[in-house]
């Protein structure tokens, strides 16, 4: 017989006698052990593999190359399989279409799938058919893989519980809670129900549609109560839901029952512990741990360092770690997690030098908390550095490393490194959309935010609350508020009209345009109003002048069943300053130490500010003495209080004192300073100081700036010199300059120079009634009546009356206010008769007076 040198060749390897069959077993025992890489090396090594390999080892090959995403090795063993005749083996073929979906070659898997569906017996076998259908639900083929489904039971191949417990894996999100129900019912009908894989899967699906009550019913009826497998999935879907007490309630039962503990039971625990914040139940967990020998594991031990961490108890986190002798990459990054979640960023970089030390290589949760790191303590230089050594590694293109870069150079003022970042993905999900979007309104790039928001639009990617959160107030930076509303009706189209975040960036966006009854709508259609809304409330009416509404509305967040916090208090402050309401600010104050509410610098500087404007120095002085830290803002409130109440030798020391902490002055700090000069008559020291704001600190004056030096001048009687003043300013006077100077005429009756001012004003602003009222002040000063009655008849002629002075007094936690000549007041009876009484005691004292000095 004839035979070509190709066919003697297979003869003579099938001549070859067969390796050991520990060779095959030894490869099935790496592959379940886990060691894919060593079972692989043994295949390779194996001289005639193919030839010498049983049909029973190559499922296993082909599950080491799915557990290794080896697309081409695995190619090479499917090439093995078919020279061993073996293709139509439907358990290999089974393991083939694994091996194509889980290394991600799906076409791969339908193209083996259509061959093997035209062999009617391996065309008969479920697991085939839930091979593949498992790969289009994996790779999102939902429509597909239904239709598969459907076939199967065409072709009259009854599902089993594997193929009905992939159906139930993608109910969340795609098929929805009823096909999940039906699912149920069909499990039911079919005496599915009881078996411990499905019902694990039927409790996973209803605590994702966050119906833990009907996945407790599942375990209820469930017969077999030592199955910890279910017991850890219910446990797992009441803490997903928010129940963290009944997970912890159900992990009692299970100690107090037969059930055999597993790792998973203790990091489920673990994990309610943490949602809770149960320190106590807690320590009892890790006591059972410890007692159980589940100490060493490593989720366990990574979920014991989790738990104290969000606990707050980073002390306690770091004796895990350090009772751990070899650590891997989870625990580390737990560690750095802990660190970062409690604000110890310094600490969290020291890990991350150690791990770096012990050549544990970083992954992309590692870089990403070291990243947050370096923006917690501004250590940008750092994080270049970290990033640097990215570029050199494939983990640099992984798509949450990348959010972190944008992230860290947004906040680090350097959005055209954020934007190179940027450009270099490949793939851009809505995090780093957000994070680009969210860092040029950061760096106050208003525009290019907006247009990158349209680009994101036409790349098909749909906003969630926090990019919505951004586009808002870019839309506030540009002061734009024409595109707000535009933004506010596409907010409402998308659905996101009700998000409580975006709610409040409406608001906030309607308060500083001005539009306060926007604001009030939105506020008032808020089915659920969280502290940040209500603070934004009280913001906006104290902004918009309704600073009694802003006031009262900070009791009604208590009666909504929240708590203030210190921006609560920081806002309702702002409210009090604005109307001096001393009584309803010793209110607030008392309130916020009763409950100890955070006193950060913020509520301080408010604190201060209140008691200032109120006319309570001392008070203020109290606070200033007794705060940990201090900074511009603290400063400059001091210096103005000091100034207004003529103590300006303090707020000078008070300045010299800033300067020696490192805190370097702004323009506010020279407006509190001139200002006082400007009540306590120091002239050379209030011009002393204009200079050297220009020459030592490089600050470029404001028209404010320049009114206070018009001031100083205009209280000094320096009347001329305040004119020249005003005519040598760079920049052209305002309305302020010239009613400063007008105010000064008038305190020192040069009509001749008041009227130049009061011309300049009225060319200004011809319409403005209170104009003509400070020159009729003038002329009533210097006893100019003609002038005064032709500049009256002038203003009658015009239609103008003169707006009615007014004063306020607080009472009895009210504050009442009077306008001159108004008896609107409903005591206005009362009022008359005291002012009545007290001229008579007046009149008969000066009387007696005039009598006793006769005498």
């Amino acid at each position: 017989m004839y035979t070509t040198p190709f066919i003697s060749r297979k003869l003579s390897y099938l001549r070859q006698p067969d390796l050991p069959p520990f060779i095959n077993s030894k490869i099935r025992a790496f592959v379940q052990q886990g060691q894919s890489t060593e079972a692989l090396q043994l295949y390779s090594k194996t001289p005639h593999s193919p030839l010498n390999t049983t049909k029973f080892t190559y499922p296993s090959l082909l599950k080491a190359c799915a557990a290794l995403s080896n697309l081409s090795y695995g190619k090479n063993i499917h090439s093995n399989i078919i020279v061993m005749g073996l293709q139509y083996d439907p358990y290999i073929t089974t393991s083939l279409i694994n091996m194509y979906v889980k290394c991600g070659s799906l076409s791969n898997a339908v193209q083996l799938f259509v061959k093997m569906s035209e062999s009617e017996v391996a065309a008969r076998d479920v697991t085939l058919w839930n091979s593949m259908i498992d790969g289009y639900f994996r790779y999102g083929h939902i429509k597909e893989g239904r239709v598969q489904f459907g076939r199967m039971q065409l072709l009259g191949i009854r599902p089993d519980a594997y193929s009905l417990s992939i159906l139930l894996g993608v109910c969340d999100g795609h098929l929805g809670y009823m096909e999940g129900k039906q699912i149920h019912a069909y499990i039911v009908r079919n005496m599915f129900d009881g078996d411990p894989f499905l019902d694990t899967a039927l409790i996973d699906m209803y605590s994702s549609y966050g119906r833990p009550m009907d996945a407790w019913q599942v375990l209820e009826k469930f017969e077999d109560k030592n199955n910890v497998v279910v017991w850890n999935a219910m446990i797992g879907g009441f803490c997903e839901n928010g129940l963290w007490e009944n997970s912890l309630e159900l992990f009692a039962l299970m100690k107090n029952g037969n059930c055999t503990f597993v790792s998973t039971s203790f990091t489920s625990a673990l994990t309610a512990c943490s949602q809770g914040e149960d320190t106590s139940f807690g320590r009892q967990v890790h006591c059972d741990v410890t007692k159980m020998g589940f100490h060493r594991e490593p989720y366990v031990r990574t979920s014991l360092l989790t738990m104290y961490a969000k606990c707050g108890l980073v002390e306690d986190a770091k004796k895990v770690f350090n009772q751990m002798p070899d650590k891997e990459i989870e625990l580390w990054n737990a560690m750095i997690s802990a660190y970062v979640g409690n604000g110890y960023a310094y600490d969290a970089l020291e890990v991350y030098n150690c791990m770096r030390l012990s050549e544990i290589p970083s992954d992309s949760f590692t870089i990403s908390n070291i990243l947050s790191s370096c923006n917690m303590i501004g250590s940008y230089d750092f994080g270049r550095i970290v990033h640097g050594e990215l570029i050199k590694r494939p983990m640099g293109c992984n798509i949450a490393v990348q959010s972190a870069l944008l992230t860290m150079y947004s906040k680090s003022g350097s959005p055209e490194d954020a934007n190179s970042v940027f450009n270099t993905m490949k793939e851009r999900d809505m995090v780093a959309w957000g994070s680009m979007i969210s860092g040029f309104c950061q760096n106050r790039k208003f525009e290019e935010a907006l247009d990158l928001f349209k680009a994101m639009e036409a790349n098909g990617v749909i906003p969630d609350s926090d990019i919505m959160t951004s586009v808002i107030n870019a839309c506030v930076g540009l002061e734009n508020i024409e595109l707000g509303c535009g933004i506010h009706g596409f907010v409402i189209k998308n659905g996101l009209g009700l998000d409580v975040f975006v709610a409040t960036s409406l608001i906030d966006m309607y308060s500083k345009c001005g539009f306060l009854e926007m604001a009030k709508n939105i506020f008032s259609g808020m089915p659920h109003k969280n502290l940040v809304a209500w603070n934004s409330i009280i913001s906006c009416y104290c902004r918009n002048g309704l600073s009694e509404l802003s006031i009262s509305l900070f009791p009604q967040i208590v009666q909504h069943g929240l708590s203030p916090d210190s921006v609560s208090i920081t806002s309702v402050l702002a409210a009090v300053s604005s109307v001096a309401a001393l009584l309803k600010g010793k209110t607030v104050h008392g309130y916020q130490i009763r409950l100890e509410i955070p006193s950060d610098l913020q509520v301080e500087n408010a604190l201060i500010d209140m008691y200032i404007k109120c006319g309570c120095l001392k008070y203020a002085q109290y606070i200033f003495q007794n705060m940990s830290g201090r900074n511009l803002v603290t400063y400059n409130s001091m210096i103005a209080g000091y100034g207004s109440h003529g103590e300006s030798l303090e707020a000078f020391r008070l300045f010299d004192e800033m300067k020696r902490s490192g805190i370097t002055p702004d323009h506010v700090t020279f407006i509190s300073l001139i200002s006082s000069c400007s009540h306590s008559g120091l002239v050379e020291e209030g011009l002393n100081l204009f200079q050297s704001m220009r020459e030592e600190y490089q600050i470029e004056p404001r028209m404010d700036h320049y009114v206070n030096i018009v001031d100083l001048l205009g209280r000094a009687g320096c009347l001329n010199d305040a004119h020249s003043f005003i005519k040598n300013m760079p920049i052209e006077p305002d309305r302020s300059v010239w009613l400063c100077l007008l105010s000064a005429c008038r305190a020192c009756h040069n009509i001749e120079l008041g009227e130049l001012a009061a011309n300049n004003l009225l060319n200004m602003e011809p319409a403005r009634g209170s104009n003509y009222v400070q020159l009729l002040n003038l002329y009533g000063e210097v006893e100019s009546w003609d002038r005064a009655a032709k500049l009256r008849a002038s203003m009658k002629e015009m239609g103008m009356k003169k707006s009615p002075g007014c004063s306020w007094i607080e009472v009895r936690n009210r504050v009442d206010i009077f306008f001159s000549g108004d008896s609107s007041s409903p005591r206005t009876v009362e009022i008359y008769k005291t002012l009545s009484s007290l001229r008579r005691n007046m009149e008969r004292k000066r009387d007696y007076g005039e009598g006793v000095e006769a005498f």
